[in-house]
């Protein structure tokens, strides 16, 4: 089965030799993967592939000589996960379905409503239009649809519909250590930067050195400045977690590439929208918060203040108290957005969705009037025209 596979890689002009194939064989002998296409993929991509220019070839040729073989494979399994079997029950909607489903008509309303289910649910229920449960098309619960819901119980969003979150949720640091593929992204930055010498004299100046000893009958006088940095200072606040897993890769590589050129940065999470506090660690976001009002006191109106995030979320979470999806925030999230605008006036907002969906999510648009319409597409047309912006 994988000696075909194996011509056909080459064939496509990934470089395969038999010693990876080998190695292949041998990873699936010792059995160090569960017996699934997901984990076979992963497997054999990383003992056939050397250079990751040829992972967009490798995922042609398995596509198209493994098309089909996923359901074959999985119906060899003898046993089936408890998981599967759980979710076996959810819904399949059409749109069509979906478009008859009403929301129950506000964010008041849907409040009040969870409190009266909570008090009088005894039981679980599933299926239904009503209760707290799974697979229906109630607005409470998990793994069903609802145009506009309280998503309880469920670890993944689905519809992303919900407008708060009813469990505790772990989000990952982004990496400041990827390899980019290209320059681009720090050659872009480099047009915000400002050099000036600042601290102790210590860089010898060629130039000052040569001048002075010359005027010093050759007696050698050696002259000393601080050494050049780039003086400009950010603020870089990262949207994680939730429709964010979508855009990892391009926000590590512009967290990666903002570390490497700027000496003055700090930077600091949040999730879909700035409330009342932000953290700077996402595995003790829980326990480790930073007030945001210590962060505005902490760095001067001299920094420059970039936000990365698709703003794309319920307009409840930025006009609402209590809209946080995963929180009750007293103000809203609005009103924490001024103030951070007023006290860092220099500040953009890099949008990693592709603009032209931009008219279509209300949120974007809030977003966008908040910050007086310093909102630019993460692309390196969109960076240099925040850059310019920055200035």
């Amino acid at each position: 089965m994988l000696v075909p596979f194996f011509f056909k890689l080459r064939e496509i002009g990934v470089p395969v030799s038999i010693t990876e194939l080998l190695t292949l064989l041998e990873g699936l002998k010792a059995r160090i993967i569960e017996p699934n296409a997901e984990e076979f993929y992963f497997l054999s991509r990383a003992c056939l592939v050397k250079d990751e220019r040829h992972f967009d070839r490798f995922d042609r040729a398995f596509g198209a000589y493994f098309k089909g073989v996923e359901d074959a494979f999985e119906d060899l399994l003898a046993n089936i996960p408890e998981e599967w079997l759980r979710r076996a029950s959810e819904r399949i909607l059409s749109e069509e379905d979906k478009a008859q489903i009403e929301a129950l008509g506000g964010w008041d309303k849907l409040m009040e409503t969870l409190q009266q289910r909570l008090a009088e649910q005894k039981e679980r229920h599933q299926g239904g239009n009503k209760w707290i449960g799974t697979a229906g098309t109630s607005p409470f619960g998990a793994y069903g649809y609802n145009p506009e819901g309280i998503r309880i119980g469920q670890q993944e969003s689905r519809h992303r519909r919900a407008v708060k979150v009813w469990d505790q949720r772990d989000f990952q640091n982004l990496d400041d250590s990827v390899e980019l593929g290209t320059r681009n992204i720090k050659v872009a930055l480099r047009k915000l930067r400002r050099f000036a010498r600042e601290g102790a004299a210590e860089h010898l100046d060629l130039d000052d050195t040569i001048s002075s000893t010359a005027r010093n009958a050759g007696m050698l006088d050696l002259k000393f400045v601080p050494e050049r940095h780039n003086a400009v200072k950010v603020l870089l606040f990262l949207d994680v977690g939730g429709s964010m897993d979508d855009h990892v890769r391009i926000c590590e590589e512009l967290f990666s590439a903002a570390r490497s050129e700027f000496k003055h940065l700090e930077y600091f999470y949040f999730h879909n929208f700035i409330y009342e506090s932000v953290w700077k660690d996402n595995r003790r976001r829980h326990v480790e918060k930073i007030p945001t009002l210590e962060v505005m006191r902490t760095y001067g109106h001299d920094y420059k203040l970039i936000f990365v995030g698709d703003a794309a979320m319920s307009p409840y979470e930025i006009i609402q108290p209590g809209g946080s999806i995963e929180h009750w925030n007293e103000e809203t999230g609005a009103v924490w957005m001024q103030r951070l605008a007023r006290t860092w006036p220099q500040h953009v907002w890099l949008n990693p969705k592709p603009q032209p969906r931009w008219e279509q999510i209300p949120s974007v648009q809030i977003t966008r009037e908040l910050i007086e319409d310093r909102m630019f597409p993460l692309t390196l047309a969109g960076l240099e025209r925040a850059i310019k912006a920055l200035h």
